[in-house]
């Protein structure tokens, strides 16, 4: 979501290619080539082969300088996006990998549901962590929308099934339907054609 928004933002040509994956939840040999992590996104950008969704969203920002994806390289808003999105990839995004499959941090079936709700006690801390962050502004680094937005408002979909929901706190709310507003997260949502709650409607 985060890397898909980041193109449509920047107004990038791009083309979306859907990586279909088995029951065993493989990654397709023709992909393996390209990610032999096999997860996804990719981004092929020429000859240039980006993977994770935090690099890609740099590297398109350094592609299309316009966008205002990320800040001049040398202020110190460059340096707050690197820290913002490091933290929502490294941070909250494993803590959500924890909880949605348990099962791929434990050879131990017994321990997937204490595993689970430990990851649901952190995801709730860090939310909290951001709901105070985000109060008295709109965006998470400086005046305006940056690559960091898209990817707190990926990761606020995200927990929409945590208790309480990440857009039940209202500064996370208010953040979610401000990105929602941006034309390149519209396109993004309407291309992957993905549920949102009832109030964004």
């Amino acid at each position: 979501m985060a890397a898909h928004a980041a193109l449509a933002e920047a107004g990038a040509d791009y083309e979306l290619a859907l990586v279909e994956r088995n029951e065993r939840d493989e990654s397709p040999p023709e992909y393996l080539k390209i990610n032999p992590w096999g997860r996804v996104p990719t981004l092929e950008d020429d000859d240039l082969v980006v993977t994770e969704s935090a690099a890609i969203v740099l590297h398109v920002g350094d592609r299309f300088p316009e966008s205002g994806l990320v800040p001049p390289v040398g202020t110190p808003e460059r340096t707050l996006v690197y820290r913002r999105l490091i933290f929502l990839t490294n941070t909250l995004q494993t803590a959500l990998m924890r909880w949605f499959y348990p099962d791929r941090y434990t050879i131990d079936p017994a321990g997937e549901d204490a595993l689970r709700a430990r990851a649901a006690e952190d995801i709730r801390g860090i939310y909290d962590q951001l709901e105070g962050d985000l109060e008295g502004r709109e965006w998470i680094v400086g005046d305006s929308r940056t690559g960091a937005d898209l990817y707190l408002f990926m990761l606020t979909r995200w927990g929409r099934f945590q208790e309480p929901a990440a857009w039940d706190r209202p500064n996370l709310r208010a953040h979610f339907l401000r990105s929602l507003e941006l034309p390149g997260v519209r396109r993004m949502v309407e291309e992957q054609e993905l549920d949102l709650p009832e109030f964004s409607s």
